[in-house]
C-alpha cells in the first residue's frame, strides 16, 4: 500500500500507477445522477452522519447517509440539488441502510463541499 502525506497547497507530482487507472468502460458503470434532497436530519448517536432522503425520479426517495453533519445543518440542505452515485451496494451505518453516496470534495480547511449543478437540472438526470 502506498500512502502519500500531501500538503494540498503545494503542487504535487506522483508516478502514474497503472492499477489505479480505469478504462472508460469501467467508468461508465458508475451511475452518477442529480438528486434533490427532500428531507435531512441528524442521525441520533452520531456526530458525523446526516440521514438524507434524495429524489432521483424513482418511485420513492433514496435514503443516503452522509458524514457531513460537521459542516452542514439539515435545514440548509432541504431542496438542494446534489450529485450522487446511485449504483453502490447498500451499506449499513448506525443500524440504517444507505443506498448511494453524496459526492463532495474537501476544501482547504478540510470542510466537506457538496457537488451541486450550477443550473437547474431535474432529479434523476444522469451525469455523463
Amino acid at each position: 500500500m502506498l500512502i502519500y502525506n500531501v500538503n494540498p497547497l503545494e503542487k504535487q507530482t506522483f508516478p502514474v500507477l497503472s492499477w489505479l487507472l480505469m478504462t472508460i468502460d469501467e467508468f461508465q458503470k458508475s451511475d452518477l445522477r442529480v438528486g434533490k434532497i427532500v428531507s435531512a436530519e441528524r442521525v441520533e448517536g452520531s456526530e458525523k452522519l446526516l440521514k438524507l432522503q434524495v429524489d432521483i425520479a424513482e418511485p420513492e426517495p433514496r435514503q443516503i447517509l452522509s458524514g457531513i453533519a460537521k459542516w452542514y445543518a439539515p435545514e440548509d440542505l432541504t431542496g438542494k440539488s446534489v450529485v450522487i452515485i446511485a449504483n453502490l451496494e447498500p451499506r449499513m451505518m448506525m443500524g440504517m441502510e444507505s443506498n448511494g453516496m453524496l459526492l463532495a470534495a474537501h476544501g482547504e480547511d478540510g470542510a466537506a463541499v457538496i457537488f451541486s449543478p450550477i443550473k437547474e437540472v431535474p432529479p434523476g438526470a444522469k451525469i455523463s
